[in-house]
C-alpha cells in the first residue's frame, strides 16, 4: 500500500451518504482537512450529475466528478470531459426484459432519467442512453436477467445494492474513469484511495493504491478491500481518511 494519497475517491449512496441521503458533520469535516491539506477528494457515483450536483458543491469540491458509474466525467466548473454511451439496441433489449420479468427499472440518459414510473421514450433509439438498472427482490428472476445480460458479452454489469443490477457500457467503471483523471492530475492508481460498497464500487476499490470498504458494504467489496472502516452511518468515510490521509 502506498502512503501518500493524492486523490480520494468516494462512492455516494451507502458510503459518503447515510440513509436518509445526507452528509454527516464528521464526514464532511475529514473531507475539509483532507482537501486543506492538498489531497483531491472526488465523488465516483452511479448516480448522474443532476441527482449529485448539490452535494458535490456544498461540499466544495474543486477536482474531478465521476457520474453514471464511470460513463461521464465532468471537470471542477462541471464542464463534460468524457462520456461513453450504450448502444441504443441493448437498451431496447434490456426494456424488453424488464417488461418480460415485470420488474422495476430505471435509466440514465444524456436527456433526461426515466424509470417504471415514468412513460419511457416511444422511440428508445432518439436517445442518448448511459446506464440502464433492475431492481429485483426475487433471486431467481434475478439471477435469470444477469445471465441473460452477460451472454451479450458487451456490457458492464454490477449493482449499487444486493437486489439490483446495473449495466453500463462495455469497459466503463469507476476504476477505468479514474484513470483518466489520474492522467490529467499526473499521478497513478498508487496515489488515490477509494471507499465504496457495492459491486459498481468493486474496480475502484480493487486498483487503487488503498481500497476501502465500508462497514455495510456487500462480502465480495469487503474481501477485495484492503481495509474495512465503519458504516455509513457511523461516519465510515471520515474514520478512512483520518487512518489513511491525516494520520490520525
Amino acid at each position: 500500500m502506498t502512503s501518500t494519497i493524492k486523490l480520494i475517491a468516494l462512492d455516494m449512496d451507502g458510503t459518503l451518504l447515510r440513509d436518509d441521503h445526507s452528509v454527516s458533520d464528521e464526514n464532511r469535516a475529514a473531507i475539509k482537512s483532507a482537501q486543506d491539506q492538498g489531497v483531491s477528494v472526488m465523488i465516483s457515483t452511479g448516480r448522474p450529475l443532476v441527482y449529485c450536483q448539490e452535494i458535490v458543491e456544498s461540499l466544495g469540491l474543486a477536482t474531478y466528478l465521476i457520474t453514471v458509474n464511470g460513463s461521464e466525467i465532468w471537470d471542477q466548473h462541471l464542464n463534460l470531459i468524457d462520456r461513453t454511451k450504450i448502444d441504443s439496441s441493448h437498451i431496447e433489449f434490456m426494456y424488453n426484459l424488464a417488461q418480460k420479468h415485470n420488474t422495476n427499472y430505471w435509466s440514465s440518459t444524456v436527456e433526461g432519467v426515466w424509470n417504471k414510473r415514468t412513460s419511457f421514450p416511444e422511440n428508445i433509439h432518439d436517445y442518448q442512453w448511459l446506464k440502464f438498472g433492475f431492481n429485483i427482490e426475487d433471486d431467481e428472476i434475478r439471477e435469470t436477467i444477469r445471465k441473460e445480460l452477460e451472454s451479450r458479452k458487451v456490457l458492464e454489469i454490477t449493482n449499487s445494492s444486493p437486489t439490483n443490477i446495473e449495466v453500463n457500457a462495455a469497459g466503463i467503471n469507476k476504476a477505468a474513469a479514474i484513470r483518466k483523471v489520474c492522467d490529467r492530475l499526473n499521478i497513478t492508481m498508487d496515489s488515490v484511495m477509494a471507499v465504496g460498497d457495492s459491486l459498481n464500487d468493486l474496480a475502484m476499490i480493487r486498483e487503487s493504491g488503498i481500497g476501502v470498504a465500508m462497514g455495510n458494504a456487500q462480502d465480495a467489496v469487503k474481501d477485495e478491500a484492503d481495509w474495512v472502516t465503519d458504516t455509513n452511518e457511523h461516519d465510515g468515510v471520515a474514520k478512512a481518511i483520518r487512518k489513511f490521509v491525516l494520520k490520525f
